[in-house]
Protein backbone atom coordinates (compact mmCIF):
# COMPACT_ATOMS: atom_id res chain seq x y z
CA UNK A 1 0.00 0.00 0.00
CA UNK A 2 0.90 3.34 -0.57
CA UNK A 3 -0.48 6.61 0.91
CA UNK A 4 0.22 10.01 2.41
CA UNK A 5 -1.21 13.08 4.10
CA UNK A 6 -1.69 16.69 2.53
CA UNK A 7 -1.25 19.11 5.57
CA UNK A 8 -1.40 22.77 5.44
CA UNK A 9 0.48 25.49 7.24
CA UNK A 10 -2.95 27.07 7.79
CA UNK A 11 -6.78 27.54 6.76
CA UNK A 12 -6.93 28.65 3.24
CA UNK A 13 -3.02 27.83 1.81
CA UNK A 14 -4.48 25.81 -0.92
CA UNK A 15 -4.06 22.20 0.51
CA UNK A 16 -7.98 21.28 -0.87
CA UNK A 17 -6.88 22.48 -4.58
CA UNK A 18 -3.60 20.86 -4.21
CA UNK A 19 -5.51 17.43 -2.49
CA UNK A 20 -8.12 17.49 -5.61
CA UNK A 21 -5.21 17.86 -7.88
CA UNK A 22 -3.06 14.66 -6.76
CA UNK A 23 -6.37 12.82 -6.81
CA UNK A 24 -7.62 13.69 -10.23
CA UNK A 25 -3.46 13.29 -11.30
CA UNK A 26 -3.42 10.26 -9.74
CA UNK A 27 -6.28 8.39 -10.78
CA UNK A 28 -5.24 9.83 -14.63
CA UNK A 29 -2.32 8.18 -14.33
CA UNK A 30 -4.42 4.85 -13.68
CA UNK A 31 -4.10 4.39 -10.31
CA UNK A 32 -7.17 3.56 -7.90
CA UNK A 33 -7.17 6.27 -5.46
CA UNK A 34 -8.69 5.78 -2.04
CA UNK A 35 -9.52 9.55 -0.58
CA UNK A 36 -9.45 10.32 3.00
CA UNK A 37 -10.68 13.25 5.13
CA UNK A 38 -9.15 14.41 8.43
CA UNK A 39 -11.93 15.48 10.84
CA UNK A 40 -16.03 16.18 10.58
CA UNK A 41 -16.37 17.78 7.17
CA UNK A 42 -19.09 16.34 5.50
CA UNK A 43 -18.34 18.57 1.93
CA UNK A 44 -14.78 17.83 1.50
CA UNK A 45 -15.67 13.94 1.44
CA UNK A 46 -18.34 14.55 -1.16
CA UNK A 47 -16.64 15.73 -3.19
CA UNK A 48 -13.41 13.74 -3.13
CA UNK A 49 -15.61 10.96 -4.60
CA UNK A 50 -16.34 13.00 -7.48
CA UNK A 51 -12.79 13.29 -8.16
CA UNK A 52 -11.91 9.67 -7.47
CA UNK A 53 -15.29 7.88 -7.69
CA UNK A 54 -14.68 6.42 -4.80
CA UNK A 55 -16.35 7.00 -1.62
CA UNK A 56 -14.45 9.33 1.22
CA UNK A 57 -14.03 8.03 4.93
CA UNK A 58 -13.73 10.50 7.53
CA UNK A 59 -11.01 9.92 10.09
CA UNK A 60 -11.98 11.77 12.87
CA UNK A 61 -9.91 10.43 16.65
CA UNK A 62 -12.17 12.68 18.38
CA UNK A 63 -15.23 11.23 17.66
CA UNK A 64 -14.87 7.51 17.00
CA UNK A 65 -11.18 6.43 18.57
CA UNK A 66 -7.79 5.64 17.83
CA UNK A 67 -8.61 2.32 17.30
CA UNK A 68 -11.62 3.14 15.07
CA UNK A 69 -9.90 5.51 12.94
CA UNK A 70 -6.78 3.05 12.29
CA UNK A 71 -9.20 0.27 11.06
CA UNK A 72 -11.50 2.34 9.11
CA UNK A 73 -8.12 3.76 7.15
CA UNK A 74 -6.74 0.08 6.62
CA UNK A 75 -9.69 -1.61 5.83
CA UNK A 76 -10.40 0.81 2.75
CA UNK A 77 -6.88 1.19 1.70
CA UNK A 78 -6.77 -1.78 1.40
CA UNK A 79 -7.99 -2.50 -1.94
CA UNK A 80 -6.65 0.95 -3.30
CA UNK A 81 -3.12 1.48 -5.17
CA UNK A 82 -2.71 4.96 -3.33
CA UNK A 83 -4.24 6.52 -0.50
CA UNK A 84 -4.74 10.07 -0.10
CA UNK A 85 -6.33 12.20 3.53
CA UNK A 86 -6.45 15.37 3.49
CA UNK A 87 -5.81 17.48 6.53
CA UNK A 88 -7.32 20.08 8.74
CA UNK A 89 -6.92 23.43 9.64
CA UNK A 90 -2.95 23.85 9.55
CA UNK A 91 -1.26 21.14 10.35
CA UNK A 92 -0.37 21.46 14.54
CA UNK A 93 -3.61 23.41 14.98
CA UNK A 94 -6.03 21.91 17.46
CA UNK A 95 -5.95 19.01 20.00
CA UNK A 96 -6.59 16.30 17.63
CA UNK A 97 -4.64 17.74 14.71
CA UNK A 98 -3.17 16.39 10.80
CA UNK A 99 -0.24 15.90 12.57
CA UNK A 100 -1.78 13.79 15.35
CA UNK A 101 -3.58 11.53 12.86
CA UNK A 102 -0.45 11.19 10.87
CA UNK A 103 1.60 10.30 13.97
CA UNK A 104 -1.09 7.82 14.46
CA UNK A 105 -1.31 6.37 11.41
CA UNK A 106 2.13 6.72 10.70
CA UNK A 107 1.92 8.21 7.45
CA UNK A 108 4.61 10.71 5.55
CA UNK A 109 3.19 14.24 5.67
CA UNK A 110 3.08 16.60 2.46
CA UNK A 111 3.08 19.76 3.25
CA UNK A 112 1.28 22.47 1.21
CA UNK A 113 2.73 26.25 1.32
CA UNK A 114 1.33 29.22 0.41
CA UNK A 115 3.93 30.92 -1.78
CA UNK A 116 2.18 34.73 -2.54
CA UNK A 117 4.28 37.34 -1.38
CA UNK A 118 7.43 35.36 -0.28
CA UNK A 119 10.51 33.77 -1.47
CA UNK A 120 13.49 33.09 0.63
CA UNK A 121 11.79 33.08 4.18
CA UNK A 122 10.13 29.94 2.62
CA UNK A 123 12.75 28.10 4.02
CA UNK A 124 11.99 29.38 7.63
CA UNK A 125 8.70 28.38 7.16
CA UNK A 126 9.71 24.73 6.28
CA UNK A 127 12.15 24.38 9.02
CA UNK A 128 9.91 25.72 11.72
CA UNK A 129 7.63 22.89 10.71
CA UNK A 130 10.07 20.16 10.39
CA UNK A 131 11.55 21.05 13.67
CA UNK A 132 8.46 21.62 15.62
CA UNK A 133 7.27 18.30 14.98
CA UNK A 134 5.99 16.23 17.85
CA UNK A 135 7.53 12.70 19.12
CA UNK A 136 5.50 9.98 17.12
CA UNK A 137 4.23 7.96 20.10
CA UNK A 138 5.21 4.55 18.44
CA UNK A 139 8.24 4.87 17.02
CA UNK A 140 10.18 7.70 19.17
CA UNK A 141 10.49 9.61 16.25
CA UNK A 142 9.66 12.88 14.74
CA UNK A 143 6.29 12.52 12.38
CA UNK A 144 8.04 12.75 8.86
CA UNK A 145 7.38 15.70 6.77
CA UNK A 146 8.37 13.79 3.81
CA UNK A 147 7.66 16.74 0.44
CA UNK A 148 6.45 20.51 -0.02
CA UNK A 149 4.46 21.30 -2.35
CA UNK A 150 4.16 25.39 -3.08
CA UNK A 151 1.05 27.02 -3.84
CA UNK A 152 0.32 30.12 -6.03
CA UNK A 153 3.48 30.32 -7.21
CA UNK A 154 4.40 33.11 -9.67
CA UNK A 155 7.25 31.73 -12.38
CA UNK A 156 10.03 28.98 -12.51
CA UNK A 157 11.98 31.65 -11.20
CA UNK A 158 10.00 31.84 -8.30
CA UNK A 159 10.00 28.24 -7.70
CA UNK A 160 13.55 28.15 -8.21
CA UNK A 161 13.93 30.47 -5.15
CA UNK A 162 11.72 28.64 -3.22
CA UNK A 163 13.18 25.41 -3.79
CA UNK A 164 16.85 26.79 -3.26
CA UNK A 165 15.94 28.06 -0.10
CA UNK A 166 14.28 24.72 1.12
CA UNK A 167 16.85 22.14 -0.17
CA UNK A 168 20.35 23.37 0.64
CA UNK A 169 22.35 24.12 3.41
CA UNK A 170 20.47 22.67 6.17
CA UNK A 171 20.74 19.31 7.56
CA UNK A 172 16.81 19.63 9.44
CA UNK A 173 15.53 19.27 5.63
CA UNK A 174 17.86 16.84 3.99
CA UNK A 175 14.78 14.33 4.46
CA UNK A 176 12.30 16.49 2.83
CA UNK A 177 11.57 16.71 -0.69
CA UNK A 178 10.53 19.75 -2.95
CA UNK A 179 8.13 18.14 -4.80
CA UNK A 180 6.79 21.15 -6.67
CA UNK A 181 4.24 23.56 -7.07
CA UNK A 182 0.79 25.26 -8.78
CA UNK A 183 0.90 28.18 -10.17
CA UNK A 184 -0.55 31.23 -8.82
CA UNK A 185 -2.45 31.67 -12.51
CA UNK A 186 -4.28 28.73 -12.53
CA UNK A 187 -7.68 28.99 -13.33
CA UNK A 188 -9.22 26.60 -10.90
CA UNK A 189 -12.11 27.50 -8.29
CA UNK A 190 -14.36 25.85 -6.24
CA UNK A 191 -17.84 28.05 -5.62
CA UNK A 192 -18.35 28.60 -1.94
CA UNK A 193 -21.49 29.37 0.32
CA UNK A 194 -21.70 30.02 3.81
CA UNK A 195 -21.39 26.17 5.10
CA UNK A 196 -18.13 25.69 3.51
CA UNK A 197 -17.48 24.40 -0.50
CA UNK A 198 -20.22 24.02 -2.80
CA UNK A 199 -21.73 20.51 -2.33
CA UNK A 200 -20.99 17.43 -4.93
CA UNK A 201 -24.52 16.82 -5.62
CA UNK A 202 -24.32 20.03 -7.48
CA UNK A 203 -21.79 18.63 -9.70
CA UNK A 204 -19.58 22.05 -8.57
CA UNK A 205 -16.68 21.40 -10.83
CA UNK A 206 -16.76 20.49 -14.32
CA UNK A 207 -15.13 17.15 -15.44
CA UNK A 208 -12.90 19.55 -17.59
CA UNK A 209 -11.47 21.29 -15.32
CA UNK A 210 -10.93 18.41 -12.92
CA UNK A 211 -9.02 17.09 -16.27
CA UNK A 212 -7.47 20.55 -16.26
CA UNK A 213 -5.98 20.82 -12.69
CA UNK A 214 -4.79 17.21 -13.63
CA UNK A 215 -2.56 18.42 -16.31
CA UNK A 216 -1.62 21.06 -13.85
CA UNK A 217 -0.24 18.84 -11.02
CA UNK A 218 1.25 16.54 -13.65
CA UNK A 219 3.25 18.84 -15.25
CA UNK A 220 4.35 21.00 -12.13
CA UNK A 221 4.66 18.28 -9.40
CA UNK A 222 6.28 15.61 -9.04
CA UNK A 223 3.73 12.45 -8.63
CA UNK A 224 6.58 9.99 -8.71
CA UNK A 225 8.15 10.53 -5.91
CA UNK A 226 4.46 10.50 -4.44
CA UNK A 227 3.21 7.32 -5.28
CA UNK A 228 6.99 5.48 -3.77
CA UNK A 229 5.54 6.80 -0.30
CA UNK A 230 4.65 3.83 1.64
CA UNK A 231 2.67 2.73 4.45
CA UNK A 232 3.85 0.75 7.03
CA UNK A 233 2.19 -2.60 8.02
CA UNK A 234 -0.59 -2.10 10.79
CA UNK A 235 0.54 -1.56 14.09
CA UNK A 236 -0.61 -1.43 17.72
CA UNK A 237 2.24 -0.31 20.35
CA UNK A 238 4.45 -2.86 18.79
CA UNK A 239 1.65 -5.70 17.71
CA UNK A 240 -0.67 -6.35 14.78
CA UNK A 241 -4.09 -5.16 15.05
CA UNK A 242 -6.92 -7.31 14.67
CA UNK A 243 -8.23 -5.65 11.37
CA UNK A 244 -11.97 -4.51 10.76
CA UNK A 245 -13.31 -5.70 14.25
CA UNK A 246 -15.19 -2.42 14.78
CA UNK A 247 -15.82 -1.64 11.09
CA UNK A 248 -16.98 -5.73 9.88
CA UNK A 249 -16.46 -6.20 6.31
CA UNK A 250 -19.80 -7.89 6.23
CA UNK A 251 -23.07 -9.13 8.08
CA UNK A 252 -21.67 -12.41 8.79
CA UNK A 253 -18.85 -10.60 10.48
CA UNK A 254 -21.61 -9.13 13.21
CA UNK A 255 -22.83 -12.67 13.67
CA UNK A 256 -19.28 -14.14 14.10
CA UNK A 257 -19.03 -11.68 16.83
CA UNK A 258 -22.03 -12.19 18.28
CA UNK A 259 -24.02 -9.40 17.95
CA UNK A 260 -27.84 -9.70 16.58
CA UNK A 261 -29.13 -8.27 13.67
CA UNK A 262 -33.15 -6.96 13.71
CA UNK A 263 -34.49 -10.44 12.09
CA UNK A 264 -33.15 -13.30 9.99
CA UNK A 265 -36.18 -13.23 7.10
CA UNK A 266 -36.10 -10.13 5.89
CA UNK A 267 -33.62 -7.13 6.13
CA UNK A 268 -34.73 -3.69 7.65
CA UNK A 269 -35.52 -1.13 4.93
CA UNK A 270 -34.25 2.71 6.03
CA UNK A 271 -35.19 5.15 3.57
CA UNK A 272 -32.48 8.10 3.43
CA UNK A 273 -33.38 11.49 2.12
CA UNK A 274 -30.84 12.43 -0.08
CA UNK A 275 -30.74 15.03 -3.04
CA UNK A 276 -29.35 18.63 -3.43
CA UNK A 277 -31.14 19.48 -0.35
CA UNK A 278 -29.95 16.93 1.67
CA UNK A 279 -26.58 15.35 1.92
CA UNK A 280 -24.63 15.61 4.51
CA UNK A 281 -23.78 12.21 5.69
CA UNK A 282 -21.03 10.21 7.28
CA UNK A 283 -20.34 7.20 4.83
CA UNK A 284 -19.04 5.10 7.66
CA UNK A 285 -23.47 5.70 8.99
CA UNK A 286 -24.79 3.91 5.81
CA UNK A 287 -22.18 1.33 5.77
CA UNK A 288 -22.37 0.61 9.37
CA UNK A 289 -25.98 -0.09 9.18
CA UNK A 290 -26.24 -2.05 6.46
CA UNK A 291 -23.50 -4.13 7.72
CA UNK A 292 -26.34 -4.94 10.58
CA UNK A 293 -28.24 -6.14 8.18
CA UNK A 294 -30.01 -3.10 6.54
CA UNK A 295 -31.13 -2.08 3.40
CA UNK A 296 -30.69 1.28 2.39
CA UNK A 297 -33.03 3.06 -0.25
CA UNK A 298 -33.31 7.02 -1.44
CA UNK A 299 -35.68 9.35 -1.87
CA UNK A 300 -35.54 13.14 -2.80
CA UNK A 301 -38.13 15.31 -0.58
CA UNK A 302 -37.64 18.08 -3.08
CA UNK A 303 -38.96 15.99 -6.00
CA UNK A 304 -40.84 12.85 -5.00
CA UNK A 305 -44.32 12.50 -3.66
CA UNK A 306 -44.36 9.96 -1.39
CA UNK A 307 -42.14 8.25 0.95
CA UNK A 308 -40.77 4.87 -0.41
CA UNK A 309 -42.74 1.91 0.02
CA UNK A 310 -42.19 -0.86 2.90
CA UNK A 311 -39.96 1.30 4.36
CA UNK A 312 -39.56 0.72 8.27
CA UNK A 313 -37.36 3.86 9.31
CA UNK A 314 -36.79 7.42 7.72
CA UNK A 315 -33.16 8.91 8.03
CA UNK A 316 -32.89 12.49 7.15
CA UNK A 317 -29.55 13.81 7.08
CA UNK A 318 -27.68 17.31 6.64
CA UNK A 319 -27.48 19.91 4.07
CA UNK A 320 -28.94 23.01 2.68
CA UNK A 321 -32.90 22.85 3.02
CA UNK A 322 -32.56 26.46 3.05
CA UNK A 323 -31.73 26.98 -0.13
CA UNK A 324 -34.32 24.81 -1.50
CA UNK A 325 -36.82 25.54 0.84
CA UNK A 326 -38.66 27.06 -2.04
CA UNK A 327 -39.27 23.87 -3.66
CA UNK A 328 -39.87 21.79 -0.44
CA UNK A 329 -42.61 23.67 0.58
CA UNK A 330 -44.38 23.15 -2.65
CA UNK A 331 -43.77 19.29 -2.50
CA UNK A 332 -46.90 19.55 -0.52
CA UNK A 333 -47.94 16.04 -0.84
CA UNK A 334 -44.13 14.66 0.56
CA UNK A 335 -44.57 17.60 3.62
CA UNK A 336 -48.22 15.08 4.32
CA UNK A 337 -46.46 12.37 3.71
CA UNK A 338 -43.98 13.07 6.53
CA UNK A 339 -46.00 14.22 8.83
CA UNK A 340 -48.59 11.29 8.81
CA UNK A 341 -45.73 9.17 9.12
CA UNK A 342 -44.64 10.89 12.45
CA UNK A 343 -48.39 11.19 13.85
CA UNK A 344 -48.39 7.39 13.03
CA UNK A 345 -45.64 7.06 15.56
CA UNK A 346 -42.93 4.98 12.92
CA UNK A 347 -39.48 6.09 13.31
CA UNK A 348 -37.50 8.81 12.13
CA UNK A 349 -34.27 10.12 12.39
CA UNK A 350 -32.92 13.18 11.48
CA UNK A 351 -29.97 16.06 11.47
CA UNK A 352 -29.29 19.80 11.14
CA UNK A 353 -30.83 19.99 7.93
CA UNK A 354 -33.67 17.51 8.45
CA UNK A 355 -34.24 18.87 12.24
CA UNK A 356 -35.11 22.36 9.61
CA UNK A 357 -37.45 20.13 7.43
CA UNK A 358 -38.83 18.59 9.96
CA UNK A 359 -39.82 21.73 12.01
CA UNK A 360 -42.89 24.43 11.20
CA UNK A 361 -41.13 26.40 8.72
CA UNK A 362 -37.56 28.02 7.44
CA UNK A 363 -36.92 31.73 7.48
CA UNK A 364 -34.53 32.14 4.40
CA UNK A 365 -31.61 34.68 5.12
CA UNK A 366 -34.21 37.68 3.28
CA UNK A 367 -36.36 36.59 6.08
CA UNK A 368 -39.08 34.65 3.76
CA UNK A 369 -40.62 32.21 5.72
CA UNK A 370 -41.76 28.55 3.85
CA UNK A 371 -43.58 26.23 5.45
CA UNK A 372 -42.08 22.27 6.40
CA UNK A 373 -43.58 19.18 7.74
CA UNK A 374 -44.66 20.50 10.78
CA UNK A 375 -43.82 17.99 12.89
CA UNK A 376 -42.00 20.34 15.76
CA UNK A 377 -43.84 23.01 16.92
CA UNK A 378 -41.55 25.60 16.06
CA UNK A 379 -39.74 27.42 12.77
CA UNK A 380 -35.87 27.47 12.01
CA UNK A 381 -34.69 30.51 10.86
CA UNK A 382 -31.32 31.75 9.25
CA UNK A 383 -28.61 33.82 10.17
CA UNK A 384 -25.93 36.07 8.61
CA UNK A 385 -23.94 34.89 11.46
CA UNK A 386 -22.38 31.21 12.45
CA UNK A 387 -24.64 29.71 15.36
CA UNK A 388 -22.51 26.93 16.12
CA UNK A 389 -19.88 24.96 15.58
CA UNK A 390 -17.92 21.97 17.47
CA UNK A 391 -17.88 18.43 18.69
CA UNK A 392 -20.43 17.50 20.67
CA UNK A 393 -21.01 14.60 23.51
CA UNK A 394 -24.21 13.26 23.60
CA UNK A 395 -25.30 11.74 26.60
CA UNK A 396 -29.19 9.67 25.97
CA UNK A 397 -31.77 10.39 29.13
CA UNK A 398 -34.28 8.25 27.49
CA UNK A 399 -34.21 5.53 25.39
CA UNK A 400 -34.73 6.21 21.34
CA UNK A 401 -33.84 5.14 18.26
CA UNK A 402 -29.91 5.52 18.48
CA UNK A 403 -29.72 3.63 21.92
CA UNK A 404 -30.94 3.43 25.52
CA UNK A 405 -30.34 5.90 28.68
CA UNK A 406 -27.44 6.97 29.57
CA UNK A 407 -25.69 5.13 26.15
CA UNK A 408 -23.21 8.11 25.48
CA UNK A 409 -22.77 9.04 21.50
CA UNK A 410 -20.28 11.71 19.73
CA UNK A 411 -20.55 13.47 16.90
CA UNK A 412 -20.13 17.66 15.43
CA UNK A 413 -22.36 20.31 15.55
CA UNK A 414 -21.92 23.32 12.48
CA UNK A 415 -25.08 25.61 11.39
CA UNK A 416 -26.03 28.80 10.25
CA UNK A 417 -30.03 28.55 11.64
CA UNK A 418 -31.29 27.97 14.75
CA UNK A 419 -34.75 27.50 16.50
CA UNK A 420 -37.01 30.51 16.23
CA UNK A 421 -38.29 31.83 19.74
CA UNK A 422 -36.22 29.55 21.93
CA UNK A 423 -37.64 30.81 24.97
CA UNK A 424 -41.52 30.35 24.05
CA UNK A 425 -44.00 27.92 25.77
CA UNK A 426 -43.94 25.20 23.16
CA UNK A 427 -40.53 24.79 23.12
CA UNK A 428 -40.17 24.25 26.48
CA UNK A 429 -42.74 21.76 26.86
CA UNK A 430 -40.63 19.55 23.55
CA UNK A 431 -39.41 16.96 24.90
CA UNK A 432 -35.79 16.61 24.81
CA UNK A 433 -34.07 13.50 25.44
CA UNK A 434 -29.86 15.18 24.76
CA UNK A 435 -27.57 16.13 27.60
CA UNK A 436 -24.95 17.54 25.49
CA UNK A 437 -21.45 18.20 26.89
CA UNK A 438 -18.62 19.69 24.57
CA UNK A 439 -15.65 18.46 23.53
CA UNK A 440 -13.93 19.93 26.75
CA UNK A 441 -16.25 17.74 28.74
CA UNK A 442 -18.51 21.30 29.41
CA UNK A 443 -22.07 21.17 30.40
CA UNK A 444 -23.81 23.20 27.14
CA UNK A 445 -27.62 22.54 26.76
CA UNK A 446 -30.14 19.67 26.81
CA UNK A 447 -31.42 19.07 22.95
CA UNK A 448 -32.09 16.03 20.95
CA UNK A 449 -36.40 16.97 20.37
CA UNK A 450 -38.72 13.77 20.38
CA UNK A 451 -42.02 13.89 19.06
CA UNK A 452 -43.80 9.84 19.68
CA UNK A 453 -41.01 8.27 17.47
CA UNK A 454 -39.04 11.06 15.61
CA UNK A 455 -35.85 12.29 17.00
CA UNK A 456 -34.35 15.04 15.45
CA UNK A 457 -31.03 16.95 16.27
CA UNK A 458 -28.40 19.86 15.30
CA UNK A 459 -25.88 17.24 16.22
CA UNK A 460 -24.31 14.82 13.37
CA UNK A 461 -24.07 11.85 15.33
CA UNK A 462 -21.23 9.16 13.82
CA UNK A 463 -22.28 5.86 14.43
CA UNK A 464 -18.52 4.92 14.89
CA UNK A 465 -18.33 6.88 17.87
CA UNK A 466 -20.65 3.78 19.72
CA UNK A 467 -20.23 0.15 18.36
CA UNK A 468 -24.10 -0.40 19.39
CA UNK A 469 -25.61 2.51 17.50
CA UNK A 470 -26.39 0.61 13.60
CA UNK A 471 -28.12 -2.23 15.99
CA UNK A 472 -29.85 0.10 17.94
CA UNK A 473 -31.13 1.93 14.64
CA UNK A 474 -32.38 -1.47 13.03
CA UNK A 475 -33.79 -2.87 16.63
CA UNK A 476 -35.94 0.11 17.35
CA UNK A 477 -37.61 0.58 13.51
CA UNK A 478 -38.37 -3.47 13.94
CA UNK A 479 -40.27 -2.83 17.55
CA UNK A 480 -42.00 0.75 16.78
Amino acid sequence: MRGFIIAGTHSGCGKTTITFGLMAALKKRGLKVQPFKAGPDFIDTGLHRLVTGRHSRNLDIWMCGEKYVKECFHKYAADADISIIEGVMGMYDGEYSTAKLAGLLNLPVILVVDAYGMAESAGAIVRGFVSYSPIHPFTDSPIRIAGVIFNRVASDNHFKRLKDNVQVGDSTLRDVTVLGYLPRDLDFEIPHRHLGLTVAEETPIAKENIAKLADSVLEHIDVEKIIEQKIPAPYDTGQSIALYSVIPACRESFLAEGLQTSRNDKNTIIAIAYDKAFCFYYEDNLDLLKNAGAEIVTFSPLSDKKIPDNVDAIYIGGGYPELYAYQLSRNASMLRAIRKWADSGRPIYAECGGLMYLSKGIYDFEGNLYKMAGVFPFETIMKKERVSLGYREVKLLKDSILGRKDDVLRGHEFHYSEIKGTANRKLSIIDKIYSIKDMKGQNIYKEGFRFKNTLASYVHIHFGSNPDIANNFINFSMET
